[in-house]
């Protein structure tokens, strides 16, 4: 089992897939929590809240959250036009890349809240141009060379990012609320979805790619399931190598049957692996150093928004976090 990283202030980087965890605050707690105004804060609330519970429980040294600066990038979207599609007004192949994914009307207005409760904390932000939040987490990641890394987030697409390299990385998934988090590390992925355990991040994303995912709009091949993608994945060593066998009709380790459905859907296996992989070379931009501060960088500022929002209990409870 993968121990937690950071437990004893062991230099770590934790990395915050933003939306995700507003997007789960947002429906994870009721809209009747509002500002003095009545305005709806539940978003600002608890995600102010997870984020005291993750600096608590795992101690980072360094933490920076992770935003969407383009949830839909043109370079995913040029390779395979169904890409989040469904998410957008129009067909798939005329809606447009760049549009802001639909967010409820009472959450749009929370965001600014939480992003001005970050920079007066002293949290760093970082985004990067025509880039996913996935992109930058994996960037910063695959950057790293000093401190154990560990993302947080409900995405199942970060888990092709764990690893046990020095320094490791591994993904809090929080598919299910924080209460349920899964610490994952190349030997859950493995044993989670029967990909070999010494590259299960990287198999991870190639089952991924063969069995398909209707919530990112990737179709996957016909006829193969996660069972026979995880099976598939298992007896190549890369993603190059299992295609080249496609055409090799006397390699053994495809059946005729699933060469024929693998074969049929070439197009779609040509293109979708820029969508899958999460990028590792973003030109990624944080507003601050990214070390967790001890106090908040702004007091004022941060007693001025509690007052406001009508937060100051969440904001209690960060300025603890950071004091530990």
């Amino acid at each position: 089992m993968s121990e937690p990283l950071g437990a004893g202030r062991v230099p770590s980087l934790m990395l915050l897939d933003a939306a995700s965890l507003y997007f789960r605050a947002f429906y994870g707690v009721p809209e009747s929590i509002t500002a003095p105004d009545g305005t709806p804060v539940n978003a600002v609330r608890g995600f102010t809240d997870m984020v005291s519970r993750l600096v608590t429980e795992h101690r980072p040294t360094r933490l920076v959250a992770c935003l969407d600066l383009d949830w839909r990038p043109a370079f995913r979207v040029d390779a395979l036009p169904t890409y989040k599609a469904h998410r957008v007004p129009g067909e798939p192949d005329t809606a447009p890349a760049g549009v802001p994914e639909e967010v409820p009307d009472t959450l749009a207005p929370q965001v600014p809240v939480i992003l001005e409760v970050l920079a007066a904390a002293g949290i760093a932000t970082g985004g990067a141009e025509g880039y996913e939040a996935d992109d930058v987490i994996g960037t910063l990641a695959a950057t790293e060379r000093s401190d154990h890394v560990l993302a947080v987030s409900g995405d199942r697409d970060l888990m092709q990012i764990v690893g046990d390299d020095d320094p490791a990385v591994r993904l809090l998934y929080v598919g299910r609320g924080l209460a349920k988090a899964e610490l994952l590390g190349p030997a859950e992925v493995a044993a989670k979805y029967g990909v070999p355990v010494g590259r299960a991040g990287e198999a991870y994303a190639e089952m991924a790619m063969l069995r398909g995912d209707p919530s990112d709009g990737l179709p996957g091949v016909p006829g193969v399931g996660a069972k026979t993608a995880a099976t598939l994945v298992g007896r190549f060593g890369s993603w190059a190598e299992l295609r080249a066998a496609i055409e090799d009709r006397t390699d053994a380790r495809i059946s005729a049957t699933v060469r024929s459905k693998l074969a049929a859907a070439a197009p779609y296996l040509a293109v979708v692996e820029p969508v899958v992989r999460v990028a590792v070379d973003a030109d990624v931009h944080l507003d601050r150093p990214d070390a967790l501060p001890t106090e908040p960088a702004d007091p004022e500022r941060l007693d001025a928004l509690a007052q406001r929002w009508g937060i100051g209990g969440s904001v209690d409870r960060l300025r603890a976090a950071l004091a530990r």
